[in-house]
């Protein structure tokens, strides 16, 4: 059977902003901007051909249609959720980090690092960038270039000036406990002998913390 489905970050945008009646919170929930929230809804409306939302000087209320659709894609997101956590060892929490093309992932010995933290499952989306991290694809990423990005916490992994790799994450959630491991273990790397011979990652410094 084909299931006939809207794209699925749509269904996400919709689902969120009709829980929160609020673009601007949904974004936050979904690590994106309030434009790309009502750019998807606006995109999702084109494609049901009806519209989901009544949108009002600085509110936002739910149509007829979008109160009839809410209960099934929330549902149908409860059950997602669900159905994957029950494949994953109890209280594991899931780590997407996102690596630009050209960076070797060899000195983050993520082997290690998923070994020491048994309780944290990290997927790598390689090559990923900005794009993905905006779009909650990744919750951490590791980028080329420079460092400063307002909304975001970066830490930078080598030394030097101006470009280079950076690990950034958003502020809303670069405090949460498996992102605090990752940013530790990196520093860990950094602390160990001989690092600059290897050409291991280091993070130096912060922006935006």
């Amino acid at each position: 059977m084909t299931y006939a489905l809207p794209p699925l970050n749509a269904l996400r945008a919709f689902e969120a902003a009709a829980r929160h009646l609020s673009f601007k919170l949904a974004a936050h929930e979904l690590h994106v901007t309030p434009a790309a929230v009502g750019q998807q809804v606006k995109a999702l409306e084109a494609r049901l051909g009806v519209r989901l939302f009544e949108r009002l000087h600085k509110q936002l209320i739910l149509t007829a249609a979008g109160q009839a659709y809410l209960p099934g894609i929330s549902d149908g997101f409860r059950r997602i959720a669900e159905a994957t956590s029950q494949m994953k060892p109890a209280g594991a929490v899931l780590l997407q980090l996102g690596v630009h093309g050209s960076f070797d992932l060899r000195p983050l010995e993520l082997a290690e690092f998923r070994s020491a933290h048994a309780d944290i499952g990290l997927r790598v989306l390689q090559p990923a960038g900005l794009h993905e991290l905006v779009e909650g694809k990744v919750d951490l990423l590791i980028a080329r270039g420079l460092g400063h990005h307002p909304g975001y916490r970066s830490d930078r992994v080598n030394e030097g000036s101006g470009l280079g790799d950076w690990l950034i994450a958003p502020e809303g959630t670069a405090d949460c406990p498996e992102v605090i491991s990752f940013r530790q273990w990196l520093r860990a790397l950094a602390a160990e002998k001989g690092l600059a011979n290897h050409r291991r990652p280091r993070l130096v410094g912060s922006i935006g913390s």
